[in-house]
Protein backbone atom coordinates (compact mmCIF):
# COMPACT_ATOMS: atom_id res chain seq x y z
CA UNK A 1 0.00 0.00 0.00
CA UNK A 2 2.79 2.42 0.93
CA UNK A 3 4.74 1.77 -2.26
CA UNK A 4 1.60 2.02 -4.41
CA UNK A 5 0.64 5.28 -2.73
CA UNK A 6 4.13 6.65 -3.30
CA UNK A 7 3.83 5.82 -7.01
CA UNK A 8 0.52 7.68 -7.27
CA UNK A 9 1.89 10.68 -5.41
CA UNK A 10 5.07 10.80 -7.52
CA UNK A 11 2.93 10.71 -10.65
CA UNK A 12 1.27 13.89 -9.44
CA UNK A 13 4.56 15.49 -8.38
CA UNK A 14 6.16 14.84 -11.76
CA UNK A 15 3.07 16.06 -13.59
CA UNK A 16 2.82 19.34 -11.64
CA UNK A 17 6.56 20.08 -11.78
CA UNK A 18 6.63 19.53 -15.54
CA UNK A 19 3.63 21.81 -15.96
CA UNK A 20 4.96 24.54 -13.67
CA UNK A 21 8.41 24.55 -15.26
CA UNK A 22 7.07 24.78 -18.80
CA UNK A 23 4.52 27.39 -17.69
CA UNK A 24 7.25 29.51 -16.06
CA UNK A 25 9.97 29.18 -18.74
CA UNK A 26 8.50 31.66 -21.28
CA UNK A 27 7.86 34.17 -18.49
CA UNK A 28 11.32 34.26 -16.91
CA UNK A 29 14.18 31.97 -15.92
CA UNK A 30 13.99 33.65 -12.52
CA UNK A 31 10.40 32.44 -12.16
CA UNK A 32 11.56 28.90 -12.94
CA UNK A 33 14.15 29.24 -10.18
CA UNK A 34 11.55 30.77 -7.83
CA UNK A 35 9.21 27.79 -8.27
CA UNK A 36 12.02 25.34 -7.52
CA UNK A 37 13.27 27.40 -4.56
CA UNK A 38 9.76 27.60 -3.11
CA UNK A 39 9.50 23.82 -3.29
CA UNK A 40 12.86 23.28 -1.59
CA UNK A 41 13.08 26.07 1.00
CA UNK A 42 10.82 24.36 3.59
CA UNK A 43 13.22 21.38 3.69
CA UNK A 44 16.00 23.70 4.86
CA UNK A 45 14.11 26.04 7.15
CA UNK A 46 11.80 23.44 8.66
CA UNK A 47 14.17 20.47 9.07
CA UNK A 48 14.57 20.69 12.88
CA UNK A 49 10.82 21.05 13.44
CA UNK A 50 9.95 18.36 10.88
CA UNK A 51 12.38 15.90 12.45
CA UNK A 52 11.05 16.64 15.92
CA UNK A 53 7.48 16.01 14.79
CA UNK A 54 8.48 12.71 13.19
CA UNK A 55 10.17 11.59 16.42
CA UNK A 56 7.24 12.64 18.63
CA UNK A 57 4.05 11.79 16.75
CA UNK A 58 2.72 8.54 15.22
CA UNK A 59 4.33 8.57 11.79
CA UNK A 60 1.56 7.08 9.66
CA UNK A 61 -1.01 9.57 10.93
CA UNK A 62 1.44 12.46 10.56
CA UNK A 63 2.18 11.38 6.99
CA UNK A 64 -1.53 11.34 6.12
CA UNK A 65 -1.97 14.89 7.45
CA UNK A 66 1.09 16.12 5.53
CA UNK A 67 -0.22 14.57 2.29
CA UNK A 68 -3.64 16.18 2.68
CA UNK A 69 -2.00 19.58 3.18
CA UNK A 70 0.06 19.09 0.03
CA UNK A 71 -3.00 18.10 -1.97
CA UNK A 72 -4.98 21.18 -0.96
CA UNK A 73 -2.09 23.53 -1.76
CA UNK A 74 -1.42 22.02 -5.20
CA UNK A 75 -5.10 21.94 -6.19
CA UNK A 76 -5.44 25.60 -5.19
CA UNK A 77 -2.85 26.54 -7.83
CA UNK A 78 -5.24 25.61 -10.68
CA UNK A 79 -7.39 28.79 -10.66
CA UNK A 80 -4.42 31.06 -9.87
CA UNK A 81 -1.98 30.30 -12.67
CA UNK A 82 -2.31 33.84 -13.98
CA UNK A 83 -0.82 35.11 -10.70
CA UNK A 84 2.80 33.97 -10.39
CA UNK A 85 3.17 35.31 -6.82
CA UNK A 86 0.29 33.16 -5.55
CA UNK A 87 1.58 30.14 -7.46
CA UNK A 88 4.99 30.42 -5.81
CA UNK A 89 3.37 30.86 -2.38
CA UNK A 90 1.25 27.73 -2.83
CA UNK A 91 4.25 25.73 -4.05
CA UNK A 92 5.97 26.81 -0.81
CA UNK A 93 2.97 25.62 1.22
CA UNK A 94 3.07 22.26 -0.56
CA UNK A 95 6.79 22.06 0.17
CA UNK A 96 6.08 22.45 3.89
CA UNK A 97 3.94 19.31 3.77
CA UNK A 98 6.58 17.46 1.79
CA UNK A 99 9.32 18.50 4.26
CA UNK A 100 7.44 16.52 6.91
CA UNK A 101 6.40 13.64 4.63
CA UNK A 102 9.94 12.78 3.43
CA UNK A 103 11.60 12.01 6.82
CA UNK A 104 8.32 10.49 7.95
CA UNK A 105 8.23 7.79 5.26
CA UNK A 106 11.99 7.19 5.60
CA UNK A 107 11.62 6.52 9.33
CA UNK A 108 8.45 4.44 8.81
CA UNK A 109 9.89 2.03 6.21
CA UNK A 110 11.91 -0.13 8.68
CA UNK A 111 8.74 -0.65 10.75
CA UNK A 112 6.85 -1.84 7.68
CA UNK A 113 9.55 -4.02 6.12
CA UNK A 114 11.70 -4.91 9.13
CA UNK A 115 15.21 -3.66 9.89
CA UNK A 116 16.94 -6.46 7.98
CA UNK A 117 14.96 -5.78 4.80
CA UNK A 118 15.13 -1.98 4.94
CA UNK A 119 17.61 -1.44 2.10
CA UNK A 120 15.52 -3.58 -0.25
CA UNK A 121 12.40 -1.77 0.93
CA UNK A 122 13.98 1.62 0.17
CA UNK A 123 14.88 0.27 -3.26
CA UNK A 124 11.30 -0.92 -3.82
CA UNK A 125 9.96 2.45 -2.70
CA UNK A 126 12.39 4.17 -5.06
CA UNK A 127 11.30 1.88 -7.89
CA UNK A 128 7.60 2.62 -7.44
CA UNK A 129 8.35 6.32 -7.20
CA UNK A 130 10.30 6.09 -10.43
CA UNK A 131 7.40 4.35 -12.15
CA UNK A 132 5.11 7.11 -10.94
CA UNK A 133 7.56 9.73 -12.17
CA UNK A 134 7.81 8.11 -15.59
CA UNK A 135 4.02 8.09 -15.87
CA UNK A 136 3.92 11.69 -14.69
CA UNK A 137 6.43 13.12 -17.15
CA UNK A 138 5.01 11.19 -20.10
CA UNK A 139 1.30 11.00 -19.37
CA UNK A 140 1.50 14.35 -17.64
CA UNK A 141 2.72 16.04 -20.79
CA UNK A 142 -0.22 14.56 -22.67
CA UNK A 143 -2.72 15.61 -19.99
CA UNK A 144 -1.33 19.14 -19.91
CA UNK A 145 -1.38 19.32 -23.70
CA UNK A 146 -4.97 18.14 -24.08
CA UNK A 147 -6.68 19.50 -20.95
CA UNK A 148 -4.50 22.47 -20.03
CA UNK A 149 -2.25 23.34 -17.13
CA UNK A 150 -4.97 24.04 -14.48
CA UNK A 151 -6.55 20.60 -15.02
CA UNK A 152 -3.14 18.99 -14.54
CA UNK A 153 -2.73 20.73 -11.19
CA UNK A 154 -6.15 19.50 -10.03
CA UNK A 155 -5.19 15.95 -10.98
CA UNK A 156 -2.00 16.30 -8.93
CA UNK A 157 -4.01 17.45 -5.90
CA UNK A 158 -6.14 14.31 -6.17
CA UNK A 159 -3.06 12.06 -6.16
CA UNK A 160 -2.18 13.19 -2.64
CA UNK A 161 -5.69 12.34 -1.50
CA UNK A 162 -5.32 8.89 -3.08
CA UNK A 163 -2.02 8.32 -1.24
CA UNK A 164 -3.61 9.34 2.08
CA UNK A 165 -6.50 6.91 1.51
CA UNK A 166 -4.10 4.03 0.75
CA UNK A 167 -2.14 4.77 3.93
CA UNK A 168 -5.34 4.39 5.94
CA UNK A 169 -5.17 0.65 5.14
CA UNK A 170 -1.58 0.28 6.39
CA UNK A 171 -1.46 -1.31 9.84
CA UNK A 172 2.22 -0.73 10.63
CA UNK A 173 2.96 2.36 12.69
CA UNK A 174 6.02 4.00 14.15
CA UNK A 175 5.17 5.29 17.59
CA UNK A 176 8.12 7.16 19.15
CA UNK A 177 8.62 6.01 22.72
CA UNK A 178 9.70 7.74 25.90
CA UNK A 179 8.75 10.99 27.54
CA UNK A 180 9.27 14.17 25.55
CA UNK A 181 11.68 15.48 28.18
CA UNK A 182 13.86 12.38 27.72
CA UNK A 183 14.28 12.89 23.99
CA UNK A 184 17.12 14.89 22.43
CA UNK A 185 16.49 18.36 21.07
CA UNK A 186 15.37 19.23 17.57
CA UNK A 187 19.02 19.84 16.61
CA UNK A 188 20.16 16.38 17.73
CA UNK A 189 19.90 14.98 14.20
CA UNK A 190 22.34 17.57 12.85
CA UNK A 191 24.77 16.91 15.71
CA UNK A 192 24.52 13.17 15.13
CA UNK A 193 25.39 13.49 11.44
CA UNK A 194 28.29 15.81 12.24
CA UNK A 195 29.80 13.45 14.84
CA UNK A 196 29.72 10.40 12.53
CA UNK A 197 32.75 10.98 10.28
CA UNK A 198 31.74 8.43 7.62
CA UNK A 199 28.15 9.60 7.47
CA UNK A 200 29.17 13.26 7.45
CA UNK A 201 31.73 12.81 4.66
CA UNK A 202 29.25 10.88 2.50
CA UNK A 203 26.33 13.25 3.02
CA UNK A 204 28.43 16.41 2.66
CA UNK A 205 29.82 15.07 -0.61
CA UNK A 206 26.32 14.16 -1.75
CA UNK A 207 25.13 17.68 -0.94
CA UNK A 208 28.00 19.23 -2.90
CA UNK A 209 27.46 17.29 -6.10
CA UNK A 210 23.69 17.70 -5.84
CA UNK A 211 24.22 21.45 -5.57
CA UNK A 212 26.33 21.37 -8.72
CA UNK A 213 24.04 19.08 -10.70
CA UNK A 214 20.77 20.75 -9.80
CA UNK A 215 21.48 23.71 -12.08
CA UNK A 216 20.22 21.50 -14.91
CA UNK A 217 16.72 21.54 -13.37
CA UNK A 218 16.45 25.23 -14.17
CA UNK A 219 18.36 25.01 -17.45
CA UNK A 220 16.63 21.83 -18.68
CA UNK A 221 13.47 23.49 -20.13
CA UNK A 222 15.59 26.13 -21.89
CA UNK A 223 18.00 23.45 -23.15
CA UNK A 224 15.10 21.49 -24.65
CA UNK A 225 13.38 24.54 -26.08
CA UNK A 226 16.34 26.49 -27.46
CA UNK A 227 19.16 23.96 -28.01
CA UNK A 228 17.29 20.78 -28.95
CA UNK A 229 14.35 22.77 -30.41
CA UNK A 230 11.82 20.53 -28.66
CA UNK A 231 8.61 21.02 -26.68
CA UNK A 232 7.13 19.72 -23.42
CA UNK A 233 6.84 16.23 -24.95
CA UNK A 234 10.61 16.05 -25.49
CA UNK A 235 11.20 17.45 -22.01
CA UNK A 236 8.93 14.74 -20.61
CA UNK A 237 10.69 12.05 -22.66
CA UNK A 238 14.11 13.13 -21.37
CA UNK A 239 12.89 13.09 -17.79
CA UNK A 240 11.37 9.67 -18.42
CA UNK A 241 14.82 8.42 -19.51
CA UNK A 242 16.20 9.68 -16.20
CA UNK A 243 13.45 7.82 -14.32
CA UNK A 244 14.07 4.59 -16.25
CA UNK A 245 17.69 4.90 -15.21
CA UNK A 246 16.58 5.26 -11.58
CA UNK A 247 14.80 1.90 -11.88
CA UNK A 248 18.10 0.24 -12.77
CA UNK A 249 19.94 2.22 -10.10
CA UNK A 250 17.51 1.05 -7.42
CA UNK A 251 18.21 -2.59 -8.30
CA UNK A 252 21.96 -2.01 -8.07
CA UNK A 253 21.66 -0.20 -4.73
CA UNK A 254 19.49 -2.96 -3.22
CA UNK A 255 22.59 -5.21 -3.27
CA UNK A 256 24.69 -2.81 -1.17
CA UNK A 257 25.04 -4.05 2.39
CA UNK A 258 27.81 -2.49 4.43
CA UNK A 259 28.28 1.14 5.42
CA UNK A 260 31.53 1.13 3.44
CA UNK A 261 29.73 0.09 0.25
CA UNK A 262 26.94 2.61 0.79
CA UNK A 263 29.26 5.54 1.54
CA UNK A 264 31.56 4.87 -1.41
CA UNK A 265 28.58 4.36 -3.72
CA UNK A 266 27.34 7.85 -2.81
CA UNK A 267 30.70 9.36 -3.78
CA UNK A 268 31.00 7.43 -7.04
CA UNK A 269 27.53 8.45 -8.16
CA UNK A 270 28.64 12.07 -7.92
CA UNK A 271 31.27 11.38 -10.55
CA UNK A 272 28.95 9.41 -12.82
CA UNK A 273 26.28 12.08 -12.52
CA UNK A 274 28.81 14.67 -13.63
CA UNK A 275 29.67 12.56 -16.68
CA UNK A 276 25.96 12.17 -17.44
CA UNK A 277 25.42 15.94 -17.54
CA UNK A 278 28.58 16.60 -19.54
CA UNK A 279 27.48 14.26 -22.36
CA UNK A 280 24.63 16.48 -23.70
CA UNK A 281 26.68 19.60 -22.92
CA UNK A 282 29.41 18.28 -25.24
CA UNK A 283 27.12 16.73 -27.83
CA UNK A 284 23.90 18.80 -28.04
CA UNK A 285 21.76 16.18 -29.75
CA UNK A 286 18.66 14.33 -28.63
CA UNK A 287 20.39 10.93 -28.69
CA UNK A 288 23.25 12.18 -26.50
CA UNK A 289 20.79 13.75 -24.08
CA UNK A 290 18.89 10.47 -23.81
CA UNK A 291 22.09 8.52 -23.04
CA UNK A 292 23.27 11.10 -20.54
CA UNK A 293 19.93 11.26 -18.77
CA UNK A 294 19.79 7.46 -18.48
CA UNK A 295 23.25 7.38 -16.86
CA UNK A 296 22.22 10.23 -14.58
CA UNK A 297 19.11 8.32 -13.59
CA UNK A 298 21.08 5.19 -12.69
CA UNK A 299 23.35 7.31 -10.51
CA UNK A 300 20.36 9.04 -8.94
CA UNK A 301 18.70 5.71 -8.15
CA UNK A 302 21.80 4.44 -6.38
CA UNK A 303 22.36 7.56 -4.30
CA UNK A 304 18.70 7.85 -3.23
CA UNK A 305 18.66 4.32 -1.81
CA UNK A 306 22.20 4.52 -0.41
CA UNK A 307 21.45 7.79 1.38
CA UNK A 308 18.42 6.36 3.20
CA UNK A 309 20.17 3.08 3.95
CA UNK A 310 23.33 4.59 5.43
CA UNK A 311 21.36 7.01 7.62
CA UNK A 312 19.19 4.15 8.91
CA UNK A 313 22.15 1.85 9.59
CA UNK A 314 24.16 4.47 11.52
CA UNK A 315 21.36 6.13 13.51
CA UNK A 316 19.58 4.96 16.69
CA UNK A 317 15.92 4.24 15.99
CA UNK A 318 14.59 6.84 18.42
CA UNK A 319 16.21 9.73 16.57
CA UNK A 320 15.91 8.66 12.95
CA UNK A 321 13.27 11.27 12.20
CA UNK A 322 15.67 14.06 13.13
CA UNK A 323 18.59 12.38 11.35
CA UNK A 324 16.62 11.96 8.11
CA UNK A 325 15.40 15.56 8.38
CA UNK A 326 18.96 16.81 9.03
CA UNK A 327 20.33 14.95 6.02
CA UNK A 328 17.42 16.19 3.94
CA UNK A 329 18.14 19.77 4.99
CA UNK A 330 21.83 19.47 4.02
CA UNK A 331 21.10 18.00 0.61
CA UNK A 332 18.14 20.28 -0.06
CA UNK A 333 20.09 23.31 1.14
CA UNK A 334 22.72 22.59 -1.50
CA UNK A 335 19.92 21.98 -3.98
CA UNK A 336 18.47 25.37 -3.07
CA UNK A 337 21.78 27.19 -3.54
CA UNK A 338 22.35 25.52 -6.89
CA UNK A 339 18.82 26.29 -8.03
CA UNK A 340 19.10 29.96 -7.09
CA UNK A 341 22.50 30.20 -8.78
CA UNK A 342 21.16 28.59 -11.95
CA UNK A 343 18.61 31.37 -12.44
CA UNK A 344 21.45 33.90 -12.45
CA UNK A 345 23.72 31.75 -14.60
CA UNK A 346 21.08 31.52 -17.31
CA UNK A 347 21.02 35.30 -17.50
CA UNK A 348 24.72 35.46 -18.45
CA UNK A 349 25.29 32.20 -20.34
CA UNK A 350 23.35 29.71 -22.42
CA UNK A 351 21.80 26.48 -21.11
CA UNK A 352 24.52 24.38 -22.74
CA UNK A 353 27.21 26.24 -20.80
CA UNK A 354 25.20 25.85 -17.60
CA UNK A 355 25.14 22.09 -18.21
CA UNK A 356 28.94 22.11 -18.61
CA UNK A 357 29.41 24.00 -15.34
CA UNK A 358 27.07 21.70 -13.45
CA UNK A 359 28.56 18.48 -14.82
CA UNK A 360 32.13 19.53 -14.09
CA UNK A 361 31.22 20.60 -10.56
CA UNK A 362 29.45 17.30 -9.84
CA UNK A 363 32.37 15.21 -11.10
CA UNK A 364 34.92 17.12 -9.01
CA UNK A 365 32.69 17.01 -5.91
CA UNK A 366 32.21 13.26 -6.28
CA UNK A 367 35.95 12.64 -6.64
CA UNK A 368 36.78 14.72 -3.56
CA UNK A 369 33.98 13.01 -1.63
CA UNK A 370 35.41 9.59 -2.46
CA UNK A 371 38.80 10.59 -1.04
CA UNK A 372 37.32 11.83 2.25
CA UNK A 373 34.95 8.87 2.60
CA UNK A 374 37.81 6.41 2.23
CA UNK A 375 39.88 8.33 4.79
CA UNK A 376 36.98 8.29 7.25
CA UNK A 377 36.44 4.57 6.72
CA UNK A 378 40.14 3.89 7.26
CA UNK A 379 40.15 5.87 10.52
CA UNK A 380 37.07 4.00 11.69
CA UNK A 381 38.64 0.63 10.93
CA UNK A 382 41.92 1.58 12.64
CA UNK A 383 41.07 3.93 15.54
CA UNK A 384 44.43 3.31 17.22
CA UNK A 385 46.31 4.44 14.11
CA UNK A 386 44.09 7.51 13.81
CA UNK A 387 44.77 8.39 17.47
CA UNK A 388 48.55 8.07 17.03
CA UNK A 389 48.52 10.22 13.90
CA UNK A 390 46.52 12.93 15.66
CA UNK A 391 49.11 13.03 18.46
Amino acid sequence: MTAAGAAVSEFGNALSLLVLLFWATPISSLLVAAVLVAELLPFVLGAPLAGLLVDRLPNRRLLIIALLCQGVAIAAIAPLMGQPVFVVALVFASGCGRAIAQPCISALVPHIAGEENSTRAYALLGTTRSVGNIAGVTGGALLAGFFGHPAAMLIDGCTFLAYAVLLAFVRSERRPSGEHSERPSAMAGIRHVRRDSVLFAAILGLACFVGATVVINVADPAFVRFVLHGNEFLLGAMQACWMVGILFGNRVAARLVSASQLAQALAITGMTTGVAVLIPATFPFVAAAVIGWFIGGVSNGVDNVAMNAIVRSRTPEQMRGRAFAAVGSMVTGANLVGTAAAGGLLLVMGPRAVFAVGGTGAFVAGAVCLVFVRRALKREESPAVAELSSN
